[in-house]
């Protein structure tokens, strides 16, 4: 099976999340996107490490352009996932983006010890979050070129 992004296949995003509200708002924000994206989520960190190993259920998944982490997750925590992400050869080249609400300084430093490629604090409001994912839409698939491989 080819895992990766051909050119003509649309941007997808991991979305690594366990709060069903939170899950909703990036599910309404980039339906406002002008963007056609695939949004696969998983509610915890042995999901996702399970999704981009392609074991279990997620045999079949594809590759995601992009990864939005959340850190408090359930199983196995965002630093725990992203430290998988960016020690694996296959999938460290997928930028990882933390978004979560956690602004603790340990918790900053860690991510980007880890090479996370940034750190977000989720807004409370809907229309801020929004604003947050169509900035994450616009720079990272209409301003970044990302890899195919």
């Amino acid at each position: 099976m080819n895992i990766l992004k051909n050119s003509n296949d649309k941007p997808r995003i991991l979305l690594v999340e366990d709060n069903p509200g939170d899950i909703r708002l990036t599910q309404e924000a980039l339906k406002e996107s002008n963007l056609d994206i695939h949004l696969d989520v998983v509610s915890d960190g042995e999901q996702a490490v399970d999704f981009l190993t392609h074991k279990g259920k997620y045999a079949d998944a594809v590759r995601p352009s992009i990864i939005l982490l959340d850190l408090n997750l359930p199983k196995k925590n965002g630093i725990e996932v992203l430290r998988e992400i960016k020690f694996n050869d296959v999938l460290k080249k997928i930028p990882v983006i933390v978004l979560t609400t956690s602004d603790a300084d340990h918790d900053i430093s860690k991510a980007y010890g880890l090479h996370a490629n940034c750190y977000i604090l989720k807004p409370v409001d809907f229309d801020d979050f929004a604003k947050v994912i169509k900035l994450v839409e616009v720079y990272w698939f209409n301003t970044v070129k990302l890899p195919n491989d």
